[in-house]
């Protein structure tokens, strides 16, 4: 599926744009799926919390701002079903994990209108940590992206540092993971819009962020996790879980068991 420049490319900078993954007529099928969604399953919340908030926002935009979210997209439409299935993206995903490819997780990440927030500088490793980076996220983009609506930017080679100390306590208690922002700044960051149907590959470690959304549109992004069915989940999002395998196998050692649909 990707050629040899393009594995290089995300092989030396941690990222990797894909235009054109999927037709217009896949995206209005998924779009028309995923506004249902929106309305009758994700959640708009606050989001994350931290004094990064203040530190990216004014505090009237930071009272205001939201997130719109919904895991597993998956398990609510067949369309999102084929869409992680997709041939030309786990294509992809095998060109830059191996063979044997698994699916993590799904998440809706939506920012709403004027106030969609924004994220920090992170690492998703900080989300849901795993033994080493043979883990790809995907942002499939439902809408075009650019900086006025808070496209995707990333610390390019990034992932070459292995995981970095994220926050997680302030003087007030727990907070959402990230990065200091006096350290790691949006502004020292590679902006990669995107046009809608394309999508945005990126490694676990590498260093990621975007702005707040300004327009008067929502824009809405679902992340797609995928890695090596052998790369061992340490904490975090859908911990203990397994997924479906969308190429090759499942590989057992001598230690393993038959997967079970409940966790005891």
């Amino acid at each position: 599926m990707l050629t040899t420049e393009q594995i290089a490319f995300y092989e030396e900078h941690g990222y990797l744009h894909i235009p054109q993954m999927f037709t217009p007529a896949e995206m209005d099928e998924l779009e028309r799926d995923l506004d249902y969604l929106m309305d009758a399953w994700a959640q708009t919340e606050m989001g994350w919390t931290g004094p990064w908030r203040l530190a990216l926002m004014d505090a009237e935009t930071e009272r205001k701002s939201k997130l719109t979210a919904l895991h597993d997209l998956q398990l609510y439409a067949a369309s999102w079903l084929r869409a992680v299935t997709n041939a030309k993206l786990t294509g992809a995903m095998t060109d830059l994990l191996g063979e044997d490819v698994e699916l993590h997780h799904t998440t809706l990440h939506a920012k709403p209108p004027e106030t969609g927030r924004p994220f920090p500088l992170h690492q998703d490793n900080a989300f849901y940590e795993h033994t080493d980076n043979r883990y790809v996220d995907v942002l499939v983009h439902l809408d075009d992206t650019r900086h006025e609506n808070g496209e995707i930017r990333f610390l390019a080679g990034s992932h070459k540092l292995g995981y970095l100390p994220h926050i997680t306590q302030t003087a007030d208690g727990p907070c959402t993971p990230h990065l200091d922002t006096a350290e790691y700044r949006l502004e020292d960051s590679v902006a990669v819009p995107a046009k809608r149907g394309d999508v945005v590959c990126f490694n676990i470690l590498c260093v990621h962020g975007s702005y707040i959304n300004q327009t008067k549109n929502v824009r809405r992004m679902v992340r797609c996790g995928y890695r090596d069915p052998a790369n061992a989940q340490l904490s975090g999002q859908s911990m203990g879980r397994p997924g479906i395998m969308v190429s090759g196998r499942r590989l057992r050692d001598s230690a393993a068991q038959p997967l079970v649909a409940e966790q005891t």
